[in-house]
């Protein structure tokens, strides 16, 4: 696109004037994993991940949320990851961006980071929002997540 491109924690405007914008929905969040844990998941593995399942769409998914205005990008995945998960979480590197369309129809960018669990910042309390937190291995994560955006994530961390 030839367009200048204006970029805002909470949303990135991309076109020339009001006839071309198009506003693309930011949101972050985490692949939150915890290191050689005791239990080995089915496949063997022993890192394990979180995945949070979303009662209101009925799915799987990474935690991850919008950015609210005058947020980063980071302080976001943090923030999303906590309050879905309760857990607070150190920062790793910033993993492939993931970009699709949201159930209305709009452009949607998600900038994810690896995470490590470091502490319980609370425990996870079921909610509207998000009423289910499983810890798994990847392989079975990738079983268990709904999207193809997001396996190709985990994927990505382990080929």
């Amino acid at each position: 696109m030839g367009g200048r491109r204006r970029e805002t924690t909470a949303q990135l405007v991309v076109g020339d004037d009001s006839r071309t914008k198009r506003v693309i929905v930011n949101a972050a969040g985490g692949v939150v994993i915890r290191r050689g844990h005791t239990e080995i998941g089915e496949s063997g593995e022993t890192d394990e991940m979180v995945l949070v399942h979303r009662p209101q769409y009925d799915d799987w998914s990474l935690p991850k949320g919008k950015l609210e205005a005058g947020e980063t990008f980071e302080a976001a995945a943090r923030r999303e990851v906590e309050e879905e998960t309760g857990l607070r979480c150190a920062l790793g590197r910033e993993l492939s961006p993931v970009e699709y369309r949201d159930r209305k129809g709009r452009p949607k960018l998600v900038r994810y980071w690896l995470m490590v669990a470091a502490e319980p910042a609370q425990p996870f309390t079921p909610n509207p929002e998000v009423d289910r937190l499983r810890w798994c291995a990847p392989a079975d994560a990738l079983r268990l997540l709904s999207y193809e955006h997001d396996r190709e994530l985990i994927r990505g961390l382990y080929p």
